[in-house]
């Protein structure tokens, strides 16, 4: 087994999380655990050791969850600082890799066994993912953001935009309260993009930047007349997109354009072009493989 080093090249995101992030991970415990545990009335108090295995290679993502559940339920965390740096992938061979020791009382462990564990795998899937897509981009020679979605899960969207972080990748909108973001149904609804915008605008003030999902390169125009400051230029063909996208930024050349709507990993090179500024991909969220990791208790 190996790792890309001791010193990770990628930022420390930690300092992000929320103050309630402690509240939020309490409602998972009680969410895993509403009426009685028998098996911790079985094990005990007894303090024990419990060593965090990582069992697949993938981008290590979650340690502040990690510990935070842990803390919560009066455990410690001692991590290996030389191999659990947060961002770098692991390639797992046969032999696990032990990153951590948790202690406290057995009960407590194992308790947040499976919360724990939960939060890391799917939070590593999401930046190994997010990793593979951003050095597909660079490869490439792009400088646009890869981006996430707001397609996250109900309850785990911190996590999973975290993960996106740690993998590379833009956040996009964090909330349906960051950033205005005008799709097909808000226009339909309001009766034209002129008017959506134009009201959009008025409520948000100079604080917001308004996006809008357009259909056409008319669209498009349309939205960056009146006030718009990203276009998403949805669903488009790759040829049809790269066109549109240059006549464009020729006409509005400090607007940015956005592409998305049904875009994999791999589809991605056909609409990268230095006329598009944003690619996204619900996939990052919403379609991310788990990494394994697992807790056992050292005899």
């Amino acid at each position: 087994m190996t790792s890309s080093g001791s010193v990770s090249q990628y930022e420390d995101f930690s300092g992000l999380l929320p103050q309630n992030l402690d509240q939020v991970i309490q409602g998972w415990l009680s969410d895993d655990i509403p009426s009685f545990d028998v098996g911790g009335l079985v094990v005990g108090m007894g303090e024990k050791n419990a060593k965090l295995l990582m069992k697949s290679s993938g981008v290590f993502a979650g340690k502040p969850f990690f510990e935070h559940v842990f803390n919560i339920l009066g455990c410690r965390v001692e991590w290996d600082d030389v191999i659990a740096i947060e961002g770098d992938h692991k390639e797992i061979n046969d032999e696990k890799l032990c990153l951590a020791i948790v202690t406290g009382p057995v009960r407590n462990i194992l308790r947040g066994e499976r919360t724990a564990l939960n939060i890391l795998s799917r939070c590593s899937g999401v930046a190994t993912l997010s990793r593979v897509a951003c050095n597909r981009a660079k490869g490439l020679g792009w400088e646009g953001y890869v981006a996430g979605t707001r397609k996250t899960t109900p309850g785990f969207r911190i996590v999973e935009k975290y993960g996106l972080l740690v993998g590379g990748a833009a956040t996009h909108r964090l909330d349906l309260s960051q950033m205005v973001m005008l799709k097909d149904n808000h226009i339909w609804a309001c009766g034209s993009i002129k008017k959506a915008v134009t009201f959009a605008r008025k409520a948000s003030g100079f604080s917001q930047k308004i996006e809008v999902e357009c259909q056409s390169l008319e669209e498009a125009i349309e939205a960056a007349t009146h006030g718009a400051d990203i276009v998403m230029l949805d669903n488009f063909e790759p040829d049809q997109l790269r066109k549109d996208a240059e006549i464009f930024k020729g006409k509005f050349p400090n607007v940015l354009v956005e592409a998305s709507g049904g875009i994999t990993t791999e589809t991605m090179p056909n609409f990268l072009c230095k006329y598009v500024d944003i690619v996204s991909q619900g996939k990052l969220t919403q379609g991310y493989p788990c990494i394994d990791f697992s807790l056992k208790i050292i005899p």
